[in-house]
């Protein structure tokens, strides 16, 4: 019912890494038999074997997840100015496919690759706003959303495409404005977490390095290793838990 499959192949293509989802499941794989064999040689205990597998195998999550979210951030803040040139093409005469045409030329990825896959889709006869829902489903982004609500619109009631698009500039500016303010207003609550999350693995670290003997209980030790089992668990619940008070949403 969850379809795991499914969302990492939209995850990848959000990305903009068009591979297949074996051969990612097949790196996670390798990775997890890896981490297994280091973990059981530096650990010697069987759940720390498989954590430091899971960490290995979860890398390629992370990467994926990371350029996705770089990917979306770069588009959004490329659309406000697609948007202005879409408008400056229909006052100027042209169609709304010839303005995406026009973008695609003068934009750079992703939002050209995107729009260069919505022309050629509506040459292979796909109508335009069935053509954009699908570029929906490859960068989900409110912003873009309003983009299509508003082609529809035009093309069910027949109003004036370029007012709406230079309505739809400016209110993904302001979006995009109050983001930065967001962003800026949580940063120290967000550094502060990173701090949290990362100070007893770094003073761990450097007492492993400094003084050997401090440590060598939590690791050899069952007692140890259960204590450094349960520390780690809420380490990441409290990391987690910052991460998720600090999001919001407009």
């Amino acid at each position: 019912r969850l379809d795991l499959l499914r969302k990492l192949e939209q995850n990848l293509w959000q990305a903009g890494i068009y591979r297949r989802v074996s051969d990612l499941l097949l790196l996670m794989l390798l990775l997890f038999g890896s981490g297994a064999v280091i973990g059981a040689a530096i650990w010697q205990d069987v759940l720390f074997s498989l954590a430091t597998g899971a960490a290995l195998a979860a890398l390629p999550i992370f990467y994926v997840m990371i350029k996705r979210q770089r990917r979306l951030k770069k588009f959004v803040l490329q659309l406000p100015f697609a948007l202005d040139l879409m408008k400056s093409s229909l006052e100027a005469g042209h169609s709304l496919l010839r303005g995406l045409q026009v973008v695609v030329g003068e934009f750079e990825d992703p939002i050209a690759t995107e729009l260069r896959s919505v022309i050629e889709q509506t040459r292979l006869g796909l109508p335009l706003a069935l053509a954009m829902e699908e570029m929906l489903k490859r960068v989900p982004e409110d912003d873009l959303r309003l983009l299509i609500v508003a082609i529809r619109i035009q093309s069910e009631v027949g109003s004036s495409l370029a007012a709406i698009l230079g309505r739809l500039s400016e209110i993904v500016r302001t979006r995009q404005r109050v983001a930065a303010q967001v962003h800026a207003l949580t940063a120290q609550a967000r550094m502060s977490g990173w701090v949290v999350g990362a100070l007893p693995i770094i003073i761990l670290g450097a007492f492993s390095v400094i003084q050997p003997s401090y440590t060598y209980t939590l690791f050899h030790d069952p007692g140890g290793q259960r204590l450094l089992k349960i520390a780690a668990t809420l380490d990441a619940l409290a990391f987690l838990s910052i991460r998720k008070l600090l999001k919001v949403k407009f």
